[in-house]
């Protein structure tokens, strides 16, 4: 769900999904890979703006979502985006991996928007390889 055809960040359409009903509660929406607080190395959603960045955060990449189409369940159709954010301390270690946001049944133990909907967000991984790695260089 991303349009560049390589990145270092995806969505599932579960997800994905609930990233569009949250933010029609939320408004626009941000990620910041956990490092082990809280929820171990969950991806923590937060209100765009309430996580605060600097220096020490590498942006991953942006999830490209879209609102699905205008239906009783208060979808608008809009396109719209979710950055994705990690410490520079962690990306060290996981600069050779494509992270995968997915959704599971249950809560988690962090201060993520979606904990009050019984899901939880989680990363599912996988090594880049070779030829991804020389495009995001």
């Amino acid at each position: 769900m991303t349009d560049d055809a390589v990145s270092r960040v995806a969505v599932t359409d579960a997800a994905a999904g609930l990233l569009a009903r949250l933010r029609r509660q939320h408004g626009d929406l941000m990620f910041h890979q956990s490092g082990g607080c809280c929820d171990g190395s969950s991806p923590m959603c937060y209100p765009d703006g309430d996580f605060l960045l600097g220096d020490a955060d590498v942006h991953l990449g942006d999830l490209l979502l879209t609102d699905g189409p205008p239906a009783a369940t208060g979808a608008t159709g809009e396109e719209f985006t979710v950055p994705v954010w990690m410490s520079r301390a962690q990306f060290e270690y996981w600069r050779h991996t494509h992270l995968t946001i997915d959704v599971v049944p249950g809560r988690g133990a962090g201060f993520s928007v979606e904990a009050p909907e019984g899901v939880r967000f989680l990363i599912r991984s996988r090594l880049l390889t070779d030829a991804e790695v020389a495009t995001l260089r």
